[in-house]
């Protein structure tokens, strides 16, 4: 089904105003409804006299379509697309408005919300909204894995599997921060399956065995899971960051988990940290594996290769009286 475009109300002189705006709701994101922010954005675009449309959406799985859809207006317009959800959403649209190097405006809508919370963007919509009519574009890094944008993280083996526990967990109980930890316990006493792997970092190849490997875009999220300063700096600044930790016994991974929450995981002698611009991996027991990338789980087949993609991501950042204190 294709992508429906509804035109928004706005005075005829609101070309002066700004670039239109090609919004997005992902009625599967946050706790409100879909109807209720779009008549919080009406309002608030209405009464700056912005142009605007909205890219209807049937469901999540209607995301990728609309993304081509809204980039495509908003590359023909000279306009900006504008993705309303959380982190997996911002990752589907991102990579529709990379693709075609259009600006992005994000007003976040998740549980954790880490990619607006590093640029200073509001968690409340409204506030977000106002926000972003005065936002200006600037280049950010993204990362890639294979031809797949994150802009959060990427990663492979238990943390794929605990996002996917994570997701039937919210069906059951909702959106919140206990579910998440929940499924995050359910998932440590679960897992036993061991990656071994072979990975290629500038030209040198090591053979490893590890239940997970993790790649950080995010220098917020490494700092606050206490990632040694000495790598988390280095992300945004041409290089991202790969935690991995050694073979341990579940309550091994309890306790590190813990440690994550604390922010105490850099000087745990069980993980290994560095920071790159291109990894390489291999399995050398497996044809596909399940890869997840901000938050969103999917399959692909190695080798897989992690780096900083080639060019930036042009998105829309508040200005500095705009910006919100970091939560």
């Amino acid at each position: 089904m294709l992508a429906e475009v509804t035109d928004a109300a706005a005075p005829p002189d609101a070309a002066s105003t700004g670039p239109e705006l090609f919004v997005l709701i992902n009625p599967g994101s946050g706790d409100t409804d879909a109807q209720e922010r779009r008549a919080v954005l009406e309002r608030v675009f209405n009464e700056a006299g912005r142009r605007f449309r909205f890219v209807a959406l049937d469901g999540p799985w209607d995301l990728a379509q609309a993304s081509e859809v809204a980039c495509s207006l908003a590359e023909i317009n000279k306009g900006i697309v504008v993705a309303v959800g959380g982190d997996g959403t911002l990752n589907t649209v991102a990579q529709a408005a990379w693709n075609r190097g259009c600006p992005l405006g994000v007003l976040p809508q998740g549980t954790f919300n880490l990619f607006g919370r590093e640029y200073g963007i509001a968690q409340d919509l409204e506030t977000a909204a106002r926000a972003l009519l005065n936002a200006q574009p600037e280049p950010v890094q993204v990362g890639q894995i294979n031809h797949r944008v994150f802009l959060v993280n990427a990663s492979l083996g238990m943390y794929p599997q605990l996002l996917q526990d994570r997701e039937t967990f919210k069906k059951q109980f909702g959106r919140h921060r206990w579910v998440a930890l929940l499924a995050g316990l359910k998932t440590i006493f679960v897992w036993r399956r061991q990656l071994a792997l072979e990975i290629d970092l500038d030209g040198q190849r090591t053979l490893l065995t590890t239940p997970t490997l993790f790649v950080g875009n995010n220098r917020l999220q490494l700092e606050r899971i206490g990632m040694e300063a000495q790598v988390s700096s280095r992300v945004g600044e041409g290089c991202l960051a790969a935690l991995i930790a050694k073979p341990i016994g579940t309550w091994t991974t309890v306790w590190l988990m813990l440690r994550g929450a604390f922010g105490r995981l850099g000087d745990a002698e069980q993980l290994h940290s560095f920071a790159f611009r291109t990894l390489t991996v291999r399995a050398l027991r497996m044809r596909r594996m399940k890869v997840a990338a901000d938050g969103e789980v999917g399959v692909m087949t190695p080798p897989l290769r992690f780096q900083v993609a080639e060019r930036p991501l042009m998105l829309m950042v508040p200005r500095p009286e705009d910006r919100a204190p970091v939560e």
